[in-house]
């Protein structure tokens, strides 16, 4: 029983309610294959894209004076391909900002080389009872052992003059004891046992022949890279120089640069005199001093005969054809190629040029 009087317990506050739940995150459905492939296409285009425009700045602003810059525009033309794939699928995926930067690069491809694709002229009419010169050229390749299958080629070939790039004493002996030589009885020879011999066979008297070396850094001596002479033809005297400049490779890749502009400059001291300059250039038109070549006034003859896309190197590319064209025959205004065309460099990684020269009036008036 209870005591009246007695006090009965407080009642205490009322127990505060439980926290919300934690929210939930927003959960987004996971990316569908397709569109996962589509964001892994838009970065790499995006990659591609962005790295053509860093070269085509240091194109404008520094042409040639890094390294890496010296290599890739050495590629010529094909080297803002990509920008074009690029392009086109971003504007069928509706990528607009993607698709503007693409055009910038072939806006400035197209700037770089419109020269190139449209150096095609008409062969002279002069040329058609004109004097020809049939040439066969090729870098025959240090590393190469056997000179048999540029045996066959120059025989088959008939050249009135073969100019030879990193062919050795060797090489030399070879081709004489195949009958490659047989009809060319006028030799000069540059002995090197590395990339730097040349040799020049030719069915008319040559000289007097000189030969012009660039430092040969670490690796001591002196690199030639140009050999000039003269074919004594019939009524004409025609100067001639063979070329082999220095790849934008290290240890010595400065030389790129400084062989390219002393050939400018020895063209520019000269008298417009006939020309005819044959070699591995280890150059483009994308090339600073190829280019400069160019502008003295000499013409490069497969652009000139509407072929800028017979690449001559390399042919060692897997599955690839030769991608570049780093071989050349120029001539000034006296002279004109009247054909062009590359063939087969057995064993070498450069394909070889055979092209006909003809002797314009104009070479018999200097």
């Amino acid at each position: 029983m209870t005591s009246v009087g007695a006090a009965s317990p407080e009642a205490g506050p009322p127990p505060p309610p439980p926290p919300p739940p934690p929210p939930v995150p927003a959960t987004h459905p996971a990316r569908t294959p397709r569109e996962s492939l589509g964001l892994f296409l838009r970065v790499v285009g995006w990659i591609v894209v962005g790295i053509l425009l860093v070269v085509v700045f240091f194109r404008l602003v520094a042409w040639d004076d890094l390294q890496i810059f010296a290599m890739v525009d050495a590629a010529g033309a094909i080297l803002y391909v990509p920008a074009w794939i690029v392009g086109l699928a971003a504007g069928v995926a509706r990528k607009w900002l993607l698709l503007g930067a693409s055009l910038l690069v072939v806006a400035a491809q197209l700037g770089f080389f419109l020269p190139e694709l449209t150096a095609a002229s008409p062969v002279p009419a002069a040329a058609a009872h004109a004097f020809k010169l049939r040439v066969f050229d090729a870098n025959v390749s240090q590393s190469n052992p056997s000179m048999a299958g540029y045996a066959r080629e120059i025989k088959a070939d008939h050249p009135d003059l073969v100019t030879l790039e990193e062919a050795s004493p060797d090489d030399r002996a070879q081709l004489q004891t195949a009958g490659a030589f047989r009809g060319l009885p006028y030799l000069f020879e540059v002995d090197d046992v590395g990339s730097r011999a040349f040799i020049v066979a030719s069915r008319y008297p040559l000289g007097p022949s000189s030969v012009t070396s660039a430092n040969g850094g670490p690796f001591g001596g002196e690199l030639p890279y140009l050999v000039r002479t003269s074919l004594h033809l019939p009524r004409v005297t025609i100067p001639l120089w063979v070329v082999h400049t220095t790849p934008p490779l290290n240890p010595v890749w400065q030389n790129y640069n400084v062989e390219l502009d002393e050939i400018t400059r020895l063209l520019g001291a000269r008298k417009p005199d006939p020309l005819l300059m044959v070699g591995d250039f280890n150059a483009t038109w994308g090339t600073r001093g190829f280019r400069a070549i160019l502008d003295t006034g000499m013409t490069d003859a497969a652009a000139a005969r509407g072929d800028p896309f017979d690449m001559t190197w390399s042919q060692q590319f897997f599955l690839l054809p030769p991608l570049f064209r780093f071989d050349h025959v120029l001539t000034n205004s006296s002279l004109a190629v009247t054909t062009i065309g590359t063939l087969d460099g057995p064993g070498s990684d450069h394909r070889a040029l055979e092209a006909t020269v003809a002797v314009l009036p104009a070479a018999y008036s200097h």
